[in-house]
C-alpha cells in the first residue's frame, strides 16, 4: 500500500489567495470566541450559500478559460493574418513599381497604352476583368497586370479576413471581462457571507478546511497500475503539487483551478491538453465505470462537465477542488460531485 505525503513548499506561494483560513484568523484576531453567543441555527444554511457560491465560482471559472484560451488563439491568428498582409501588400508595390516602368517607358515612346493608364488612374478592375481589354496590351503587359490583379484580390481577403478576426477577438476579449466580473461576484458574495458568521463558526470552517486539507495531503492509494507511462508521468508531476492553493484562472506551477493542475500535469509529460475541463472530457479514450479506472486517468465530474481531476488509486481523486482549498487527495464517494466519466490519454 502506497502513502502520500503533502510535500514541503515555501510559505510565499500561498500569498493572494482567498481562503477561509486566513478569513477565520482575522475575524479571531479581532473578536474573543470564548464571547461569541451559542451558534444561531438560522444560519446553519450559510456555510451551504458560500459552498454553492465556490461551486458556481469554479463553473464560471471554466468558462473564463475557454474564452481566455479562445482568445490567445485569435491572437495568433490575426498576427498571422497581419503578417501575411505587409508581405502580400510588399509583393504587390514590386510590381505597382515594375508597372510603371513600363508605363514611362510607353510614355517616351509616344504614348501611353489605355490598359496603364487605367491601371495608374484608377481601381483596374471593372477594366481589367473583361478579358477583351487585354488584347490592347502585349503578352508582357497582360501577365503583368494579370498578376497585379491577382495580388490586388488575395491582399483585399486577407485583410477583410484579418478585419473579421480582430472583430471575434475584441467579443471575445468583453467576454473575458464578462466572466472575470462574476467570478469575482461570486467570491465577494461567499466573503460577505462568510462574514455575517460568527468568529467560533468561521474557526469551525476554517478547521473543517484545514483538516480536508491535512487528510487530502496523506492517504493510501494502493498498488493500482498506472494507465499508460505518460499518463503516470503526469500524474506524477500533479502528486508534487499537492498543498499548492486553488486560484481561478491558474495553470501553475504554483497555484491551479482544476483544469489547470491536470493540463500542467500533462504538460511535464510532453501532451499537450485543452485548457478547460469540457474540452478535456473529450481529449481522449472515454472510460465510463469508476471500476475501470487508473492511476493517471482524468476524471470529468459534474453534469455540466465543469471539473477534472485525476484518478488517484483507491477510489480518490487528486485535484485542485475550489477557493480557499488546496491540490489535495480527495475520496470521489464523498467529494460532493457526480462522477460523468474517465478519460484516458496517451
Amino acid at each position: 500500500m502506497a502513502s502520500h505525503r503533502r510535500p514541503k513548499q515555501p510559505g510565499q506561494r500561498f500569498t493572494g489567495v482567498l481562503t477561509v483560513t486566513a478569513a477565520a484568523a482575522v475575524a479571531m484576531s479581532t473578536q474573543s470566541a470564548s464571547a461569541d453567543p451559542l451558534p444561531d441555527p438560522n444560519k446553519k444554511g450559510v456555510q451551504a450559500q458560500i459552498d454553492r457560491l465556490y461551486e458556481s465560482a469554479t463553473q464560471a471559472t471554466e468558462k473564463y478559460n475557454g474564452a481566455k484560451e479562445k482568445a490567445e488563439g485569435l491572437q495568433k491568428q490575426v498576427k498571422v493574418f497581419q503578417e501575411e498582409a505587409a508581405r502580400k501588400q510588399g509583393e504587390l508595390n514590386g510590381l505597382r513599381e515594375r508597372l510603371g516602368t513600363v508605363a514611362a517607358g510607353q510614355y517616351r515612346s509616344g504614348g501611353l497604352d489605355p490598359s496603364l493608364q487605367l491601371l495608374l488612374s484608377q481601381d483596374p478592375d471593372s477594366y481589367l476583368e473583361r478579358a477583351a481589354a487585354l488584347d490592347r496590351v502585349g503578352d508582357r503587359q497582360s501577365a503583368l497586370l494579370t498578376e497585379f490583379l491577382s495580388r490586388q484580390r488575395s491582399l483585399q481577403q486577407q485583410r477583410r479576413e484579418a478585419t473579421a478576426k480582430l472583430r471575434d477577438l475584441d467579443s471575445t476579449r468583453q467576454e473575458l471581462g464578462r466572466r472575470k466580473t462574476e467570478i469575482q461576484g461570486k467570491l465577494r458574495e461567499a466573503q460577505r457571507l462568510l462574514n455575517t458568521l460568527t468568529a467560533r463558526e468561521r474557526a469551525r470552517i476554517a478547521a473543517e478546511e484545514d483538516r480536508a486539507n491535512r487528510a487530502g495531503a496523506r492517504v493510501e492509494l494502493g498498488d493500482e497500475t498506472g494507465a499508460s507511462p505518460r499518463a503516470a508521468a503526469a500524474f506524477s508531476a500533479a502528486q508534487s503539487r499537492v498543498g499548492l492553493p486553488y486560484v481561478w484562472g491558474a495553470t501553475g506551477p504554483n497555484s491551479f483551478d482544476c483544469s489547470g493542475l491536470t493540463s500542467w500535469a500533462f504538460r511535464q509529460a510532453g501532451i499537450s491538453l485543452p485548457r478547460t475541463s469540457q474540452a478535456q472530457a473529450g481529449a481522449g479514450t472515454r472510460i465510463n465505470s469508476l471500476g475501470d479506472l487508473r492511476p493517471g486517468d482524468l476524471i470529468i465530474m459534474r453534469t455540466d462537465l465543469s471539473h477534472v481531476g485525476f484518478y488517484a488509486g483507491n477510489g480518490q481523486i487528486l485535484h485542485s477542488p475550489k477557493p480557499g482549498a488546496q491540490v489535495r487527495y480527495e475520496s470521489i464517494a464523498r467529494s460532493g460531485m457526480p462522477f460523468m466519466w474517465g478519460v484516458r490519454i496517451g
